[in-house]
């Protein structure tokens, strides 16, 4: 005798649409009740699974294949090799899969480690006659009050400048969507090689000023009030020159610094007299 649930079963291998009814009609005799545990679907094999067991039914089938030797005018097919291949490219990731249920969470801080965000800041440089690194620290290089603030802050120190400041922008990340690893490394790298390959326009930098604050900045850099630990140099940050400009209190604690940059502008590389 064929139970509802086999009759349902038959219906749906054949693949014919099983009416149940739904509702039962005013004074209609009720329907026997049949009860049976749904049957559940079986889990989905990994995609890398599936692949092998694609590439092991096509291994099989080759050797399967009554072996016929190539004519001599016709190059081998790639596509017999295509299998070994493929399953070298597909062992990184199988590896992984197999790896990732005794130890998901090893592997769940590396994936976290390669999607990192990369690191996000902008910076203005310039090289003081191609000694002293100025950085000011955004996106908008400095303008004309800024320019004249800093000039005038080197000339009350004492320290002629040959040519006024060029600055340059970089911004951090170079390309967007780009993995990341290790996004304060990467920064580090790609600031110091920016700075390194000015050298070709005849930077030769022996101090770094940095004018204003950014954190993320100021971690990459290793900057203190007496060494720039990124670049090896004596370093100094205070307060931004717009901030300098409308402060007459930022500009009296900036003074005491200004004989100490005239000594060391003199004193380092260069043998012109202090003036007076």
């Amino acid at each position: 005798m064929t139970t509802e649930p086999q009759r349902l079963q038959y219906l749906e291998a054949m693949g014919l649409t099983a009416w149940v009814p739904r509702y039962r009609l005013p004074n209609a005799r009720q329907s026997a009740a049949c009860e049976w545990a749904p049957s559940s679907p079986e889990p989905s094999a990994p995609p890398t699974v599936r692949l092998h067991a694609l590439l092991d039914e096509a291994e099989r089938a080759a050797q399967q294949r009554p072996a016929t030797p190539p004519q001599e005018s016709e190059p081998a097919s790639p596509a017999a090799a295509a299998p070994g291949r493929a399953r070298q490219l597909l062992e990184p990731a199988r590896d992984a899969s197999e790896v990732a249920s005794p130890a998901s969470g090893s592997v769940g801080d590396a994936v976290v480690e390669a999607s990192s965000e990369p690191l996000r800041f902008s910076v203005q440089v310039a090289c003081l006659d191609g000694r002293w690194l100025v950085l000011l620290p955004g996106a908008r290089p400095p303008g004309a009050v800024e320019l004249r603030l800093l000039a005038n802050l080197f000339r009350a120190a004492g320290i002629s400048l040959g040519q006024a400041p060029d600055f340059q922008a970089f911004d951090w990340p170079l390309e967007k969507g780009l993995p990341v690893a290790s996004p304060e490394e990467e920064a580090k790298a790609g600031l110091q090689a920016f700075i390194e390959g000015a050298g070709r326009r005849g930077w030769a930098p022996e101090r770094v000023l940095l004018f204003g604050r950014d954190d993320t900045l100021e971690r990459l850099l290793g900057v203190t009030d007496e060494r720039c630990t990124l670049l090896d140099l004596p370093g100094w940050r205070g307060p931004a020159l717009d901030e300098l400009a409308g402060s007459a209190e930022a500009k009296r604690a900036l003074w005491p610094r200004l004989a100490g940059w005239r000594a060391a502008w003199y004193g380092e590389g260069s043998d012109a007299s202090v003036p007076g």
